[in-house]
């Protein structure tokens, strides 16, 4: 498990005045929240609302129309270097090679991010040991997405910003969802999720976000 050190009562990570446009359309406007080590943000709301939008918004891939998010006091689009390995975001598309098997596709992620994470543990957590040579378009949607949030898991970012992890997740995939944010925020982590799953995940929510 990966520790992070805690930076007293200062948020790491801050959305002020945020507002978003899109095709003549306000999505949100004046959303303020932040997030201290520790704390788990749970955005929820109808599809269109925004929640995509938000999350990349605080990953610096979207530009707010008014407004800023900062990470550690530095607005996120100019977060650079080891500060911005701190930051992982997990959106709708799993960003798996589908010729590459489980156990390939989970190792270029360990070697990318000079990562310590026990290959063994971590499929077994996953409840993919027993498919670990297949290659990813073999597989079912579900074990798709657990390969990927465990791609995501490998990174040892402090935030994560994660896009309806729980999508074709049976009760046990979400249970572990749950179980590692619980993990990651008692590490002194950070997470902002959307989701339409409410009732899996709001036990480790600290604030909830409704768009």
């Amino acid at each position: 498990m990966d520790c992070f050190s805690l930076t007293g009562n200062q948020p790491v990570l801050r959305a002020e005045s945020l507002e978003v446009w899109r095709g003549g359309i306000c999505l949100f406007s004046g959303l303020n929240f932040e997030l201290h080590p520790g704390q788990v943000a749970l955005v929820t709301g109808a599809n269109g609302s925004g929640k995509t939008t938000l999350l990349r918004v605080l990953a610096g891939l979207t530009i707010p129309t008014a407004g800023a998010a900062t990470w550690a006091g530095t607005v996120i689009q100019r977060v650079e270097g080891p500060d911005r390995s701190k930051v992982t975001y997990q959106g709708h598309l799993d960003g798996l090679k589908k010729d590459l098997t489980v156990e390939e596709n989970l190792d270029f992620y360990r070697a990318f991010w000079n990562s310590h994470e026990p290959m063994d543990c971590l499929l077994e957590q996953l409840r993919l040991d027993g498919c670990r040579d297949r290659q990813i378009r073999y597989l079912s949607a579900g074990q798709r997405r657990r390969v990927a949030l465990g791609c995501m898991r490998i990174k040892p970012a402090q935030l994560w910003l994660l896009d309806e992890p729980l999508t074709n997740l049976d009760r046990k995939g979400s249970l572990l969802v749950a179980g590692w944010l619980a993990q990651h925020a008692a590490a002194g982590g950070l997470a902002v999720v959307a989701t339409h799953q409410r009732e899996h995940l709001i036990q480790s929510a600290s604030i909830e976000i409704e768009l």
